[in-house]
């Protein structure tokens, strides 16, 4: 038996996922708030720890790392922004040391060196001048869980230049829209997320009560889902439409021999009608006169080509 079978289904099906996906990739990532980074994962050895990081805002977790000895590059969007730091907490050990570099390297002179000495109180907000900041956190074999800090990187653009998001109160600059009402304070200030803001309705970074990532999540999945289904069902049809073709059969039998049981009956003897001899068997009905068809001098048997081909051996009598 011989199965005739077709290939996968279309490559067009993994083009338009493709698409979509990078069409709403955009979208994903304008719509994320605050990134949380711990500076255990951060500081692992591999290749992204190299990479620079294009934020709007982010929070970096630090708790009584050890051993570690990692840069970390952040940059902006637009190099119209320039990063703002400040500490919701910190209290390092006195042999642990966050370098501060005003640069996309942690080369030439840092901006700041942050230790035991160093409180949030004591610092404030702290500004770059540049589109990148650089930190380099150096720590000992040491510590206890007391130690660690929580530092919030926001993009900011100066007043001067035209805002078309989120205007801060105190001092005037913009940040990202999208950092509005997440639940840390970017402004330094706590406007973003004062009550007289968006938040009171909670009108931003919701869609149907999700948030705009989960949202864009449950759409393309949604879509993904769907264009499965279309393409399944349509393989399907095409293919029962192929089979149903009369020269492109899924199975051929070729040289079948005819059963025997169906051309003899229950006690042995051939099937006879008269002086014909009607064969059955294959899907096909063969009736054959009677005599000497089986003379050596003649074929050896004949062939049947419809619904299947089987060939007819000579029966001796």
């Amino acid at each position: 038996m011989t199965f005739i079978s077709r290939g996968p289904g279309p490559p067009w099906f993994f083009l338009i996922s493709a698409c979509v996906l990078f069409n709403f990739l955009p979208f994903i990532a304008n719509a994320e708030k605050s990134k949380y980074y711990s500076m255990q994962s951060l500081c692992k050895n591999h290749f992204l720890q190299q990479l620079y990081r294009k934020i709007d805002g982010a929070v970096l977790w630090s708790q009584n790392e050890r051993n570690l000895d990692c840069v970390i590059t952040f940059q902006t969007h637009s190099i119209l922004q320039r990063f703002m730091l400040r500490f919701d907490f910190l209290q390092m050990d006195c042999n642990d040391h966050l370098y501060i570099y005003d640069g996309a390297h942690a080369v030439g002179t840092y901006k700041f060196d942050l230790s035991c000495k160093n409180t949030k109180q004591n610092l404030g907000a702290m500004f770059t001048r540049t589109n990148y900041v650089t930190l380099k956190y150096v720590t000992d074999a040491w510590g206890t869980d007391s130690n660690g800090f929580k530092l919030v990187i926001t993009a900011v653009k100066d007043p001067k230049h035209a805002c078309t998001e989120f205007r801060c109160n105190l001092r005037e600059f913009c940040i990202a829209t999208d950092l509005v009402c997440d639940g840390i304070n970017h402004c330094a200030d706590g406007s973003d997320e004062s009550s007289n803001t968006l938040c009171q309705n909670n009108e931003t970074g919701t869609i149907l009560g999700l948030e705009v990532t989960w949202f864009v999540v449950v759409v393309i999945s949604t879509l993904l889902v769907l264009l499965v289904l279309i393409v399944a069902v349509s393989i399907c049809i095409c293919r029962r439409g192929w089979n149903a073709r009369p020269g492109n059969r899924t199975v051929q039998q070729q040289n079948a021999p005819y059963p025997l049981q169906q051309m003899y009956g229950s006690n042995g003897a051939m099937k006879q009608g008269g002086s014909m001899t009607t064969l059955t068997g294959a899907g096909v009905t063969a009736t054959v006169q009677q005599g000497n068809w089986c003379h050596p001098a003649g074929p050896l048997g004949f062939r049947l080509s419809t619904p299947a081909r089987v060939r007819l051996y000579c029966l001796a009598k």
